[in-house]
């Protein structure tokens, strides 16, 4: 489907949806021009430019928004074109917002303008509210047929969600989320009822390592599944959007084959000891091999750039789903007998009332990777992911290699704390750039809902980065002829909500040992949970951004565990499965099963059951209480075959 055009009008009920001062507007309104108004969304910009998607805080906004990021260098514009319903003044609205405003930080640093046939509005955007809203733009006169353009002024993470033009004056949207989504659908002509788009034996929705392995394994047992992603890349953390080099041993005895299909659809890189893969190039993580696995599966609809947005249930069942694009707002109903929660943050077992447990304190936090380019390398140059990858070639051609980087008052004030590649400072044996790039533990978050307010981790996580190398850069002057190469405006999460299911494991299960008949996949990562690092807490409690991990005999449990496949689905509603950080343990427990290998492999084991439900008409409880040795069967099998037996 492609992206709607803007409508130039609709009626003054319509209209009314957005009104945040109703009686106002209303006095005037009149069934003539002066009621004609346009409403363009961000996302469904014809040319996004250098301003990227973001869709991470979709069910608080109602909306995705774009992102100007830059790292500290103005992006190319966002362009579009619309047709007004007729030539005249407008009064214009811009919903964003000034992003470092939660911390009553100065300098506005997201600063954009508005062009509308290439003259910018007078107003900037970006600089009021520590909320979303509609900033008043003042009013301007356009041709019926005219370009749009989102022209980033500073790099340093401007964001737009909408624009509205409006010829009434008196008029002033709403922030409400409600009425501003229901307007936004009846403006750009969508219908209230979702497209129904079929059924399925099994939907998953998450597509990192664990759904877009279940995926694979479900598919390959003749099972019909939808697999639901909302990000262009399958991988999630371990895709090249968030970078996080994905761990875990595969492959053991129990059963050797589980873990074929997570070293099928990983690239066949062995780290060595001590190296470091996260936030390296984004060749590491391959991308195109994830989605070229999953496409050249008959049985898998592949459901890109679409996020779940409600959960339609019958007593404890899940009957459907409704997604939504975020390119284009295009709403699709999904029905199906099976459903997995792959998301990490447990979307659709929250939405269905699956029993879950999360409490906002003492969490581990997100991370936001980044790397640094050192701009004499030449092949570093040529081959770098910057913004601005024409002008560093050319710079590396005629040797200039200077690389300021602005003052950034609105960062984190780390002008006289220590952080990790500061001179003098060793973070985990390492100091200078090893120590400053690249490293897992540039985190925040601890006590923030990691699910609600991902959007103020992730910019804390910003800030941090921003104002370290700001102090490396202008107070040091260390490095001179290094630049910020790459970072993930995607949050690295690691702990939400968890789902639970017959069996919740501990960390003291782990360590003791404990067996289980249907021991499926194996975990060899320690009891690892994050708090903040001591050393860099002064001065910044409750806003920490660097973190520790816990360590020492107390925290091991012999290297390798088989943990049991009752902590794979809900224990409340028939027919959820779930995979990854999701799945059914306390939060020691987390500690072991949240590596991506791992979430990988319960991702085949879920696959593989929904088979063994699938041919025998069971669900998931049943799959261990009737049917246990087939899914045994199953997991002796290797990754890439199938099964015909099993096909409905």
């Amino acid at each position: 489907m492609k992206r709607r055009q803007f409508v130039g009008f609709i009626g003054n009920t319509s209209l009314c949806l957005l009104a945040g001062k109703l009686p106002a507007y209303a006095t005037g309104m009149k069934s003539d021009p002066a009621s004609e108004f346009l409403f363009v969304e961000a996302e469904q910009f014809l040319n996004h430019g250098g301003w990227e998607l973001d869709q991470q805080s979709m069910d608080q906004m109602g909306s995705p928004y774009l992102l100007a990021h830059g790292l500290g260098i103005p992006v190319a514009d966002a362009t579009t074109k619309v047709e007004f319903p007729s030539a005249g003044t407008y009064r214009v609205w811009v919903r964003t917002r000034d992003w470092v405003a939660p911390w009553n930080a100065p300098g506005a640093p997201g600063k954009f303008q508005l062009k509308i046939n290439g003259k910018a509005l007078e107003e900037t955007f970006g600089t009021k509210s520590a909320t979303w809203h509609w900033h008043d733009g003042g009013m301007v006169r356009v041709t019926r047929k005219s370009t749009l353009a989102l022209h980033d002024l500073t790099g340093f993470e401007g964001r737009c969600e909408a624009i509205l033009f409006c010829k009434n004056t008196e008029f002033e949207p709403t922030n409400d989320i409600e009425k501003l989504t229901e307007f936004r659908r009846k403006l750009i002509g969508m219908p209230d009822k979702p497209e129904e788009f079929g059924e399925f034996d099994l939907i998953i929705s998450g597509g990192g390592l664990a759904g877009t392995c279940a995926a694979i394994s479900a598919a390959r047992n003749g099972v019909k599944v939808a697999l639901v992603q909302d990000r262009p890349v399958l991988g999630g953390n371990g895709s090249s959007e968030v970078r996080v080099w994905p761990e875990g041993h595969t492959n053991k005895s129990l059963f050797p084959h589980v873990g074929d299909i997570v070293n099928e659809i990983l690239p066949p890189i062995v780290k060595g000891p001590g190296e470091v893969f996260n936030g390296v190039a984004a060749n590491y993580y391959d991308d195109a091999l994830k989605i070229k696995v999953v496409k050249a599966e008959p049985n898998i609809t592949l459901l890109l750039n679409h996020r779940v947005i409600t959960v339609e249930t019958e007593k404890d069942v899940i009957r459907s789903i409704t997604i939504q694009s975020t390119l284009t707002s295009r709403q699709l109903r999904l029905r199906g007998k099976l459903f997995s929660d792959c998301t990490g943050d447990a979307t659709i077992g929250f939405k269905a009332g699956a029993d879950f447990e999360y409490k906002v304190e003492q969490l581990m936090g997100s991370s936001n990777l980044f790397n640094v380019l050192d701009v004499t390398n030449k092949e570093d140059v040529l081959a770098c992911e910057c913004k601005d990858k024409s002008a560093l070639a050319m710079k590396c051609e005629v040797g200039d290699f200077d690389q300021p980087f602005p003052r950034c008052p609105w960062a984190l004030d780390l002008s006289d704390k220590p952080f990790p590649g500061r001179k003098g400072v060793k973070t985990f044996g390492k100091d200078g750039l090893d120590s400053f790039a690249n490293m897992w533990y540039w985190e925040s978050g601890f006590n923030k809902d990691q699910v609600t307010e991902i959007e103020r981790i992730r910019d804390h996580n910003f800030r941090a980065m921003y104002g370290a190398w700001d102090v490396l850069k202008n107070v040091d002057n260390m490095y001179p002829k290094h630049r910020l190469g790459w970072a993930a405006f995607i949050a690295g999460k690691r702990e939400s909500r968890r789902l639970m299911g017959d069996v919740v494991l501990d960390a003291k299960d782990f360590k003791e040992q404990r067996k289980f008949e249907d021991a499926a996949f194996p975990c060899s990562w320690h009891v690892d949970l994050h708090t903040p690092k001591k050393e860099f807490k002064e001065g910044f409690e409750d806003m920490e951004f660097v973190s520790d991990y816990t360590r020492g005999k107390e925290y091991q449990y012999g290297g390798e565990y088989w943990a049991p496949y009752r902590a794979l689905y809900s224990r409340n509603i028939k027919n959820l499965f779930m995979a990854g950080r999701c799945i059914s343990v306390t939060k020691t427990g987390l500690g072991p099963v949240r590596v991506m290998k791992t979430c990988g492999m319960m991702g085949e084991v879920v696959g593989k059951a929904a088979a063994v439900c699938i041919k025998h008409n069971a669900l998931p409880k049943e799959v261990y209480t009737k049917h246990l040795s087939a899914l045994q069967a199953l997991l002796q099998m290797p990754g890439k075959s199938t099964n015909p037996s099993i096909k409905s």
